[in-house]
């Protein structure tokens, strides 16, 4: 330190493959061709290189800052927080200032860019001429700024980060250094003032206000853990001094009102306010100390001054400090936000100070987000309505195999050979390739849980190796120096995921059993039907053609044309199943969502878009399915009545067939083999969901690696700071 004031030192940092890292998140997240951003991506590389390199406290760099700043707040609606680059940058302030601290995160990187920014403009106050009034106008103006800054990065930038900040940008340390560049803005104001010969009452009020703000700068200095002791006491001297400056001027402007007691007090307060300024001595630079001597050796010559005339000539009493009116404050300055910060969207356009923004014509991700909000949404409420017909039509099959149909019917209609309906049935599950392709499909399942479960075994190896690095480093090296949290302390969400995704594969595990539970159980008649017709032929016994009565005809025609009825409505559920899903599938709310996203755009060009605003398009886009919804209510109530019917027509029918025996075991068969036809599609179904789970797993899974080993990176980081 070479100076009374302190300026912020840069932050340094290194080049990074910024348009690589946007390039591959383009190929794999839109559709779009990363090619079509080719001069973006050079632009933007560009600017990071203009705005790390801008390292001299010189008027032409602040724009660099600014543009690149403000191109940061336009991509962060662009692209993810986390975009797939590490930005290393290394402190300015602290104890470790040649060991980078490294982010994938954006909002990281505009911190760092307006940290600079605002240390340029502390740079460019300090090498203002403060000899001449408008170099102190000037400097105190950048003092402005620079508070202003650090404001902004403190209360905007920072909770939006979403990590946790370095030391020399936490909360604390911020609010320290934007009280600094105030009390040195004020303090300019105070020397303009007296170079100006302004009255003492008011020089006095502006002083008081300069030995407040450092003295507010000195109480968050000690809280943070970046700010050097050098700098504490370099403001704690500078709030002594102010305090006596400022009873020194009031003592004079006592003199002028000839309140001579209160000048000899005053006097004194100002010597005791400088004394222990000097305190600090041992640890304050020259300059620093020449100020508050001089200050002394001049309040020494009044003081002694005041006190002969007042013991020789006035009389008048010296009040105790307890009884001096607290001086008045004026202040001058405030933490100003540079509008190129504040406003910074404004700025870029077509014709813009700051140039056009990048990125144009590629989609927000926000927008991309909430277009896979929205087909989550519709999936479920499709998924919903499709497991209640289903539901509808296992219920059905339920009731039919309860009443012994069509397998009663069958015996009676066609004694001798095959029912077509058999052997359609029979056709559709040899095409499929029938139990081969169930274990071959329940085998591919297992392959797929597998996977998933070496996924996540790899992850939680990766957090507990990591907890038992940090616990080894902790016993070694005491809680006292060892002072960050614990793994689960620092990650609880992460943690939290072991038991979230071990629930999962547990609740898996009991559906996969459940399932191969229900085609052993059914392989046996499943088997039969994937064979051969001579194979099906031997397993259904032929009857002798009974006697049909007149009575049985009757009924067994009401029962065929009720058994028909709930057949046709199956039919119908089936397609109105997969006239959803293709209503669904052409279901493109994008259009809808990039109108929206501009309009927000044009309105709010200052706020980044956020996938929330765009909950009312999704409850009107999801109107689209009420139909469906109301369907399901009337397949409800018509299967509640064909069933009543079906019941009815059955009871008639077995009533009328009493006694007779002559188609019993056909019967049985015919059943044993419609059931095991259902119990196929079952399975099916329920393989198919099994895949479809894993396969959503899988991302699941892959993601909590990816971010256990980003957290561990971080932490053995973070653990070569500490034991350095």
């Amino acid at each position: 330190m070479s100076s009374n004031i302190l300026f912020l030192p840069f932050r340094r940092s290194q080049t990074v493959p910024l348009p690589e890292a946007i390039e591959q998140y383009i190929s794999s997240k839109y559709d779009q061709h990363p090619d079509m951003f080719k001069t973006d991506m050079q632009t933007v590389e560009k600017l990071r290189a203009r705005a790390i390199h801008a390292q001299e406290p010189h008027a032409s760099n602040i724009i660099k800052l600014q543009v690149y700043a403000a191109q940061l707040v336009w991509l962060s609606g662009k692209f993810p927080i986390d975009l797939g680059v590490e930005f290393p940058w290394y402190p300015a302030l602290g104890y470790n200032t040649n060991h980078p601290v490294s982010r994938n995160n954006i909002r990281f990187e505009l911190a760092n860019v307006l940290f600079n920014l605002a240390a340029m403009y502390s740079q460019l106050a300090m090498s203002a001429n403060r000899s001449t009034p408008d170099g102190l106008r000037v400097a105190a103006n950048y003092f402005c700024l620079a508070a202003g800054t650090l404001w902004h990065l403190r209360d905007t930038v920072a909770p939006d980060m979403r990590t946790s900040p370095p030391e020399d940008m936490d909360s604390i340390t911020l609010e320290c250094l934007e009280k600094l560049m105030l009390a040195q803005g004020q303090e300019c104001f105070w020397q303009k003032a007296v170079k100006d010969g302004l009255k003492d009452a008011t020089i006095a009020k502006l002083a008081a206000r300069v030995s407040d703000l450092y003295n507010e700068a000195s109480e968050a200095g000690i809280r943070s853990e970046a700010i050097s002791s050098e700098w504490i006491h370099h403001m704690a001297a500078k709030h002594h001094h102010f305090a006596g400056a400022a009873q020194f001027r009031a003592a004079c402007d006592c003199l002028e009102k000839r309140k001579y007691g209160e000048e000899v007090a005053r006097l004194r307060d100002s010597i005791a306010c400088v004394n222990e300024g000097l305190k600090e001595q041992r640890y304050i630079n020259q300059f620093v100390l020449n100020d508050l001597n001089a200050l002394k050796n001049r309040v020494m010559e009044d003081l002694k001054r005041a006190e002969k005339d007042n013991d020789a000539i006035y009389f008048s009493a010296v009040p105790q400090k307890s009884e001096l009116r607290i001086l008045d404050r004026a202040n001058m300055v405030v933490a100003r936000i540079p509008k190129e910060v504040a406003e910074s969207m404004t700025m870029l356009h077509e014709n813009g100070e700051f140039g056009k923004p990048l990125f144009t014509k590629l989609v927000p991700y926000s927008v991309h987000l909430a277009a896979s909000i929205y087909v989550d949404r519709r999936d479920r409420l499709v998924s919903s309505v499709v497991d209640e017909l289903d539901t509808l039509t296992q219920n059905l099959h339920d009731v039919l195999r309860s009443l012994n149909l069509p397998g009663s019917l069958q015996a009676l209609e066609k004694p001798m050979g095959l029912p077509p309906g058999l052997l359609a049935h029979a056709e559709e599950i040899r095409q499929q390739d029938g139990l081969q392709r169930l274990w071959h499909s329940m085998e591919d399942t297992k392959k797929l849980k597998t996977s998933d479960m070496v996924i996540y075994n790899e992850a939680c190896e990766i957090l507990r190796t990591e907890a038992a690095e940090d616990e080894a480093a902790r016993r070694k090296h005491g809680t006292a120096r060892w002072t960050r949290p614990s793994a689960q302390e620092a990650a609880p969400r992460l943690y939290a995921q072991i038991e979230e995704i071990g629930g999962y594969f547990k609740s898996a595990e009991e559906s996969d059993k459940t399932v191969k539970k229900k085609l052993k159980e059914n392989e046996f008649h499943i088997g039969l039907l994937s064979g051969p017709d001579r194979e099906l032929e031997n397993y259904v016994p032929s009857g002798r053609r009974p006697e049909i009565t007149g009575v049985v005809e009757r009924e067994a025609g009401k029962l065929r044309g009720c058994f028909n009825e709930v057949s046709r409505q199956e039919s119908r559920r089936r397609r109105k199943i997969e006239a959803l899903r293709a209503k669904a599938k052409q279901d493109n709310i994008n259009p809808e969502l990039l109108r929206e996203a501009g309009r927000l755009e044009r309105e709010c060009p200052t706020q980044s878009i956020e996938a929330a605003q765009f909950e009312g398009l999704f409850d009107k886009r999801l109107k689209l399915y009420d139909a469906d919804l109301d369907m399901v209510k009337e397949e409800t109530k018509e299967q509640q009545a064909a069933i009543k019917q079906l019941q009815n027509a059955n009871a008639s029918f077995v009533t009328a067939r009493r006694g007779d025996q002559t188609t019993k075991q056909r019967e049985q068969a015919l059943q044993n083999l419609e059931n095991a036809y259902f119990k196929y599609k079952e399975i099916i179904s329920n393989i198919d969901v099994g895949r479809k789970f894993y396969n959503d797993l899988a991302k699941i899974v892959s993601r909590f690696r990816d971010e256990a080993r980003s957290f561990a990176y971080q932490r053995k980081s973070e653990a070569s700071q500490l034991e350095e």
